[in-house]
């Protein structure tokens, strides 16, 4: 059975800083690439980091560009997000995702963590 379980989440102040964690359990870790989403009320999910399956290559959506940072640790099955300059438009759940490809695609999403930025 595949688990991700995001942690880390909370509220912080604007300016402030925040670091998420998303372990996996039940698949070959090092064979997905990661990525995480966040998703406001009435809003699409929206992709906001990538990271490849062996950490070589990351890519992040412009609204987090130079503030967020995406990394991996295969040992631990973990994949993290700094978040740095948070803003309140940062609000929403975050969800972290694991992707790849074997014959058809396979994805697995986490059940979500809040991220309130507010004074």
């Amino acid at each position: 059975q595949v688990q991700l379980v995001e942690s880390g989440g909370g509220l912080v102040q604007p300016g402030g800083s925040l670091s998420l964690s998303c372990v996996a359990s039940g698949l070959a870790f090092s064979r997905y690439a990661m990525s995480w989403y966040r998703q406001t009320p009435g809003k699409e999910r929206e992709l906001i980091a990538a990271i490849s399956d062996a950490g070589s290559l990351t890519n992040y959506a412009d609204s987090v560009k130079a503030r967020f940072t995406i990394s991996r640790d295969n040992a631990k099955n973990t994949v993290y997000l700094q978040m740095n300059s948070l803003q309140p438009e940062d609000t929403a759940i975050y969800y972290c995702n694991a992707k790849t490809y074997a014959v058809r695609w396979f994805t697995y999403w986490g059940q979500g963590t809040q991220v309130t930025v507010s004074s």
